[in-house]
């Protein structure tokens, strides 16, 4: 770390030997806004050179000017700049106005930036402040609730990576968008440190995406890291503290509560009563297994610029703690970058991110909710770990046994350097030239051993009543690279003549990315077991060398791709945004090697219109519109090489005495196979209103995505195939609104929401009554993806004669208490043919909600978010082979005539009330306190003396309440494409409470 330390301090004192801060007239004052709120991070810059200075939190400034001569230039993001000439001036107060036009906010699009006013499509920025300073080493999460059609599915696990999706499940193979990092397209930021985060751009419309080709389907999320600011010299340091604690438990059964349910169940049974003569604890285990956790997050950047030189470094550490004991993560991250003007025309410039982690060794909450209360936690007189009852010993361990008796039993490491160099030449004056290589390495490594694992069983017979479990230690080892090579070479054509605005651009990328694995794992001697000191967990030096076995796999591929784009707009009221692409992948042969993708969007800023003009109530009005054919690659891996299906084993051949092994290939690949695409259009109006206080955004969207990737299956025996053939749709409607407004120099508050509507259904698979199946989740034609197929209850069976005169059950043996279900086909009989959609995992609306505020120097926000309309299988107590704890609503179980319609009899033995019914599905519906914050920000006289540009500190509460009514840890439950929404014993999602401090000198 002193090393590190040293570093900084040396390019920051390079940085300041590289600036020339003029010497001349001291100028003064203050940059308000309209209403004569005081504007923070307004550059004012000398005009013509690099001297510059930011206002304070306050909008104060002081800047040394070189002559009269000079001029000032006011500039801020969304306002209209201002020049100012010196002259005999010492104070200079401005009024920045806001751009009431559409702001010319410049965001990030695909290959470019544009403004956003000049932009036919969707797109959403979020201001890196707003994850910076928020409890999450994924800066993913931090945007759950923020933006319309961007569902951000947590999970509690320290460094987990969030399920995300844009617009719904747009395909059975795969999720996940786009991420694009300064130019570098990737499947994932776990490698970005939120504190470097400039903004994030979520491109959502066809408009936005086409230029992507087959990466578009999905979404785009673009990221663009903290780069130097003209004029500045600037070190910032944030760090915050924090603990962690599991929200909500499960509500399970105590000792007493169990052994009452238990005694009943085994009567139920015709069982014999249990003995609980060594079971007499009262054992929670839950508590024994979660931990209030500690996070800490720390960052310091250094950035300064001169005119021919912008320079940025950044260093963050986080340090965090999981919700079991024991888990912990942690993470390094370095952001570097540099840009040098060489001439006028001509600069040059080079990125660098670069990321260390230890992941946690997960650890699962399965056993705790599983294991019988009446175990206890160890035997006293021999320190052992007690084992649990005979039920279910085979079944499940002792809890602590994984948390405790394994804990620092891998030894794993992440690492990630992703960067690129660049040069760009502007030449003929309206003609930019960009050639750029990105490469992005990583390289996992990971080593585990299995110790022996020695526990107290009471039923042992004899003095000795140590039962080992695992009886052989054990070595693995793994490793695995992922590179990627990117190349971009880009021509921009940019001009204004008279009404006319015209950006073309024209480009070749090519992208290359490959993936190696290697594993071995090796046993003890017979003899001498694997010592539990990492020095010796190595498969080549340890063990039964005639045990060794080994793994490996491996894959790689490449895109050459052509791309266009034109952005025009006349007089600033009439757009078109026209982009095209070409892919080829090395994935395909013949004909679907090659793929054509582009859209086409169109807007109208009514508000430029003469008569417009006569009314007060709108101060920006957009109508836009777009329409295009986008690509979707981004899917499981087992379609890596869709055009190449592997090899699987088949019917051996006996030639005399010697047995031949078969091959044959998994499936018959289509000859025209080729990726899966996406028809989506989009309509919808942009307005501001009441002096620009009211923020409007709504857009209704149309996505259906065709020719997916379906396997077709054989008839009688043959080898299935695989083709284009499913389509799926999702529409739905889009709302964003923002009210700012400041009430007097000192107080200032915002309020937003959003909402978004999804309406998802698979149009087609291979043949009709082709289901995908997973447990619970089904994927049919006609029906969402991934929902939820079983039995619906009618009620239950209360007595003999309501069991004679309802349906006869050809599904399983039922009596009274047992789950009555309906006949949903009318046939008179229940049977399989019953089964019926029981619920539905993606959800009918999503929203979110902010309330900020500010005075003088405070300031407060509050975040909402919350689903609607989904549902949740519960999967976790729904097995027969073993008997688990029980949750308290089996307490109010049936045990005679008219004492509940709902909870079946306890009876393991009943299968009928196992079968996927809406029994075990729960409401998903959630609203959650996702975030409260309070800073305040030292003003600048109480700054002068400690030599700060700034300070602010904040305490920060996240996931504070979660309002539900489903029972697990968390409503929040992601998954694969087809299979999601299920509760397997999800992790916890925390509520977490932090301190912070951000300060800059």
């Amino acid at each position: 770390m002193k090393t590190i330390l040293r570093l900084l301090v040396l390019m920051l004192l390079v940085c300041q030997g590289g600036m020339t801060w003029a010497q001349g007239i001291g100028i003064s004052g203050k940059v308000t806004d309209a209403d004569g709120m005081g504007l923070p991070g307004v550059s004012i810059l000398v005009k013509g050179t690099s001297t510059g200075v930011p206002t304070d939190v306050e909008g104060n400034y002081s800047i040394q000017a070189p002559s009269k001569d000079a001029v000032l230039v006011f500039s801020m993001i969304g306002m209209t700049p201002q020049e100012i000439t010196v002259g005999n001036q010492t104070t200079i107060n401005v009024i920045l106005k806001d751009d009431a036009r559409a702001l010319n906010e410049v965001v990030v699009i695909g290959y470019g930036t544009a403004s956003k006013r000049d932009l036919t499509g969707s797109i959403v920025t979020i201001k890196g402040s707003e994850v910076s300073d928020k409890p999450s080493a994924n800066p993913m999460n931090a945007l759950q609730g923020k933006v319309a059609g961007l569902s951000v599915v947590n999970s509690g696990r320290a460094g987990s990576e969030p399920d995300i999706r844009i617009r719904g499940t747009n395909s059975i193979n795969g999720v996940k968008p786009v991420y694009i990092v300064d130019g570098i397209l990737n499947d994932n930021i776990n490698f970005l440190n939120p504190a470097d985060i400039e903004s994030i751009e979520v491109l959502k419309d066809p408009s936005s995406l086409a230029i992507f080709g087959v990466r578009g389907a999905n979404g785009a999320i673009a990221i663009t890291t903290k780069k130097a600011k003209a004029g500045q010299l600037n070190v910032n340091f944030n760090s915050s503290v924090g603990i962690k604690q599991v929200a909500d438990r499960v509500s399970l059964a105590d000792a007493s509560q169990f052994k009452e349910l238990y005694n009943e169940q085994l009567q139920n049974q015709g069982n014999a009563a249990y003995d609980y003569t060594n079971w007499q604890a009262n054992t929670n285990w839950q508590d024994q297994i979660f931990q209030n956790a500690l996070l800490n997050y720390n960052n310091i950047s250094v950035s300064g610029a001169t005119e021919k030189n912008r320079f940025y470094m950044g260093i963050g550490t986080v340090t965090e703690e999981g919700l079991i004991k024991h888990e912990k993560y942690n993470k390094l991250t370095i952001n570097f970058n540099d840009e040098l003007q060489v001439t006028k025309g001509l600069k040059f410039g080079v990125t660098f991110n670069g990321y260390r982690a230890v992941p946690p060794v997960n650890k699962g909450v399965g056993s705790a909710i599983l294991a019988a209360p009446i175990a206890p936690v160890t035997d006293p007189a021999s320190g052992l770990y007690h084992t649990l009852p005979d039920f279910q010993r085979a079944q499940v361990y002792n809890p602590l046994v994984d948390v405790e008796l394994q804990k620092g039993t891998t030894v794993a490491r992440e690492y990630r350097a992703v960067g690129s160099i660049y040069g760009e030449w502007n030449f003929l004056k309206d003609l930019t030239f960009r050639a750029s290589l990105y490469a992005d390495y990583g390289f996992n490594t990971s080593r585990s051993y299995q110790p022996l694992i020695t526990v107290y069983n009471p039923d042992i017979v004899g003095t000795d009543k140590s039962d080992q479990l695992v009886r052989q230690t054990s070595v693995s080892q793994s490793q695995n690279v992922y590179p990627k090579l990117q190349q971009d070479y880009l021509l921009t054509y940019k001009k204004s003549f008279g009404d006319h605005d015209l950006t073309v651009l024209g480009g070749v990328t090519t992208y290359y990315r490959g993936f190696e694995s290697t594993g071995s794992t090796i046993r003890q001697g017979s003899s001498f077991p694997i010592p539990n000191d990492p020095r010796f967990w190595y498969t080549d030096n340890v063990g039964d060398a005639s045990t060794r076995t080994g793994s490996g796999s491996a894959w790689e591929s490449t895109t050459l791709s052509y791309l266009g784009r034109v952005l025009y707009n006349y007089q600033g009221k009439y757009l078109v945004n026209a982009s095209y692409r070409k892919d080829g992948s090395s994935a395909f042969l013949g004909s679907g090697r090659w793929q054509d993708f582009g859209a086409v969007g169109l807007g109208w800023v009514a508000s430029e219109e003469d008569f417009f003009k006569n009314q007060s109530f709108f101060d920006y009005f957009k109508v836009k519109g777009s329409f295009g054919l986008l690509g979707n690659q981004n899917i499981d891996d087992r379609y890596r090489y869709p055009a190449y299906p592997t090899l699987t084993a088949a019917n051996s051949g006996v030639f005399g005495d010697n047995i031949v092994s078969a091959l044959q290939p998994e499936y018959i690949a289509d000859p025209n196979l080729h990726w899966e695409k996406v028809l989506a259009s989009e309509v919808g109006v942009e307005f501001n209103a009441f002096k620009n206080r009211l923020t409007v955004d709504a857009n209704y969207y149309n996505k259906l995505t065709k020719d997916i990737l379906v396997i077709v299956p054989g008839i009688a025996g043959t080898i299935p195939g695989l083709s284009n053939l499913g389509e799926v749709s999702n529409k739905g409607l889009e709302l964003s609104a923002t009210w700012n407004q400041n009430l007097s120099d000192d107080f200032s508050f915002s309020v937003s929401g959003n909402l978004t509507t999804i309406d998802n259904k698979v149009k087609k698979l291979s043949s009709k009554g082709y289901d995908i199946i997973s447990g619970a989740s089904r994927t049919t034609e006609g029906y969402p993806i991934g929902y939820f197929w079983g039995y619906v209850s009618d009620g239950i069976y209360q007595n003999e004669v309501e069991f004679i005169k309802s349906p006869i059950s050809t599904i399983g043996n039922v009596s009274p208490g047992d789950i009555k279900y309906k006949d949903v086909n009318g046939d008179g009989i229940i049977s399989e043919a019953d089964r019926t959609m029981i619920g539905n995992p993606t959800p009918d609306l999503t929203y979110g909600a902010s309330l900020s505020a500010k005075y003088k120097g405070f300031d407060a926000g509050i975040d909402f978010t919350g689903v609607y309309g989904n549902e949740i299988f519960r999967q976790w107590n729904r097995n027969t082979f073993a008997q688990f704890n029980y949750q308290t609503e089996r307490l109010d179980r049936w045990n005679g005539e008219g004492t509940s319609n709902w909870e079946p009899i306890l009876s393991t033995a009943r299968s009928n009330n196992y079968l996927p019914s809406n029994y075990w599905i729960e409401d998903g519906s959630f609203f959650r306190i996702r975030n409260v914050q309070l800073g305040y920000n030292f003003t600048a006289e109480q700054l002068k003396a400690l030599g700060l540009k700034s300070l602010r500190v904040y305490v920060n509460a996240q996931n504070l309440k979660t309002f539900t009514n489903s029972t697990g840890y968390t409503p929040e439950i992601g998954g694969s494409a087809t299979a999601f929404g299920v509760d397997n014993g999800t992790y916890p999602v925390p509520r977490i409470y932090t301190f912070g401090i951000n300060l800059n000198f």
